[in-house]
């Protein structure tokens, strides 16, 4: 097999791994790009926070600084020791994931927010975890090996209540060119071409997330502040949820990466909770699912529009290796990647050359459970403001 090296784009390869559900579209091949990017992502080096200058990307303790001063590299922290030298960098914790201004803080869209995911609804919506990186096989099938770096994904779904900070910010929190990029993934970041795929005020993106005019009673949205904050926020296009968690200082998961969380990396997971790995136990109590017409075995119809649960409800029971919640079930969540054949082998890649329609996983709380599976994908046009698909954030560790 063929290595595709870090920062690549997926080439054209053999066919879909099996057990994989389209919903939409054909497969379509990946296409290589050469070369390697930097990272243009929200976080980068920041030298407007005390220090004597740029580090240049030398690395830590090769330029002199005044002790006691901090800034931002790749979204970590360096501070400056008594001898005048910047130390090594050190991530940022998980309940303040973001690197700005030297210092780590909470993301914009929790600023303010009160702690309510989770199971005992008491944790910080935007708390994010570290994942490991390291080599699995996409879709549970070893013809189809990939690696990928070390990275933070959120624990949870983003819900209405940060949501909410993002359109209070608009338009301003429109994203520029190349934010959001994958700091190895050259060309990730936000095309200006895509902005008239955005709302242009604050009044149309509002009415954009109604999930009007098929399902407008489904939306989580509402356009006060009332007791769906926690709910996971639906009814996003690919757009929207991509300037969103650029903005949040943070981006879209790769689909490799997405994946290799809820397999739990080389333990291969069948459902993001499988333990042991091999395990197809499912019920109510790990995820929410196939809520149709009437209550069914995933289905305890918590809301008036069917049981859309609160963000982390299932947690810790349905959590994925690394604490991820919600991974399974309540919603579907949108991948950087567009939709495609996976290609033989590939390091820190996504599908940047096919995009007409994007990869979407995890299953909803209005699936059948096939759809929970961690081998299970399926394909979306990034228009589409589904009453099932919502969204979830990556970030640099």
């Amino acid at each position: 097999m063929r290595s595709v090296r870090a920062g690549w784009w997926w080439a054209a390869s053999a066919f879909m791994a099996s057990g994989c559900t389209a919903l939409l579209g054909l497969d379509k091949d990946y296409h290589p790009l050469d070369g390697a990017g930097g990272d243009t992502a929200s976080g980068g080096a920041d030298t407007s926070s005390g220090g004597a200058g740029a580090d240049n990307g030398s690395g830590a303790g090769t330029v002199a600084c005044t002790a006691g001063d901090a800034r931002c590299s790749d979204n970590r922290l360096e501070r400056c020791n008594d001898l005048g030298q910047w130390d090594a960098p050190e991530p940022c914790p998980a309940d303040a994931p973001v690197c700005t201004g030297g210092a780590c803080t909470t993301p914009p869209s929790c600023e303010g927010l009160p702690s309510t995911c989770g199971s005992g609804a008491n944790e910080s919506c935007c708390a994010s975890a570290l994942v490991p990186g390291g080599t699995f096989n996409r879709g549970n099938d070893p013809a189809y090996p990939a690696t990928v770096g070390d990275f933070r994904l959120d624990r949870f779904e983003v819900t209405v209540g940060r949501f909410r900070r993002f359109v209070e910010a608009y338009p301003g929190s429109q994203p520029a060119a190349d934010a959001g990029a994958h700091p190895r993934i050259e060309g990730s970041g936000w095309n200006p071409a895509w902005n008239g795929e955005l709302p242009p005020d604050a009044a149309a993106l509002r009415a954009a997330v109604m999930c009007a005019p098929d399902n407008p009673d489904m939306g989580t949205w509402t356009e006060e502040p009332g007791a769906q904050e926690h709910l996971p926020m639906n009814c996003v296009s690919w757009y929207v949820a991509f300037a969103f968690c650029a903005w949040d200082g943070g981006r879209f998961p790769t689909e490799a990466e997405w994946n290799y969380a809820a397999a739990g990396g080389d333990e291969q997971r069948q459902y993001p909770w499988s333990n042991p790995p091999e395990s197809t136990t499912i019920d109510a109590s790990y995820a929410s699912y196939d809520c149709r017409e009437s209550a069914a075995p995933g289905c305890t119809f918590q809301s008036d529009f069917g049981d859309i649960p609160p963000s982390g409800s299932r947690s810790p029971r349905g959590d994925g290796r690394w604490t991820q919640a919600d991974l399974g079930g309540s919603m579907r969540e949108w991948m950087l990647d567009g939709y495609g054949t996976y290609p033989a082998e590939c390091v820190d890649c996504a599908n940047l050359a096919d995009t007409s329609n994007r990869v979407v996983r995890g299953g909803s709380s209005f699936g059948a459970p096939s759809y929970l599976l961690t081998s299970s994908r399926v394909s979306v046009a990034p228009s589409a403001p589904y009453y099932s698909l919502g969204m979830r954030c990556a970030r640099t560790p």
